[in-house]
């Protein structure tokens, strides 16, 4: 489950959704108001973080939800066995916390460049 509204976001999906995933991954853009939510969560809990889906209806979050997304697409399952290394996890949320604080500014960079790529400037 991502955020489509967030042109980072959108991005990075695209790369992912190239791939073609050892498991079915079934892609989520929580920003569509018809989106259904697993177990009517909340949209701005969603939208705040990256979530993944087991296929046995748990919700994922942060970085477990990237390990366990990386995990099954080729060319990111190393990064998904770093992940799991002792220690690993909680310094890879650490990261993605940093990451969140500095999404907003990343944000309105993104549609900054989107704009002028589609003026042509």
């Amino acid at each position: 489950m991502y955020d489509g509204a967030c042109p980072l976001c959108r991005r990075e999906i695209a790369v992912y959704r190239d791939l073609q995933a050892l498991q079915p991954v079934a892609w989520r853009d929580v920003s569509a108001p018809q989106s259904v939510l697993p177990g009517g969560g909340n949209r701005a809990d969603y939208l705040a973080r990256f979530h993944v889906q087991l296929g046995d209806g748990r919700v994922l979050s942060g970085a477990t939800a990237f390990i366990a997304l990386w995990s099954v697409l080729p060319g990111w399952r190393w990064l998904g066995r770093f992940g799991r290394l002792p220690g690993m996890t909680p310094v890879l949320e650490t990261m993605y916390r940093l990451f969140l604080r500095l999404r907003p500014r990343l944000q309105r960079i993104a549609r900054w460049l989107e704009s002028r790529q589609a003026s042509g400037k």
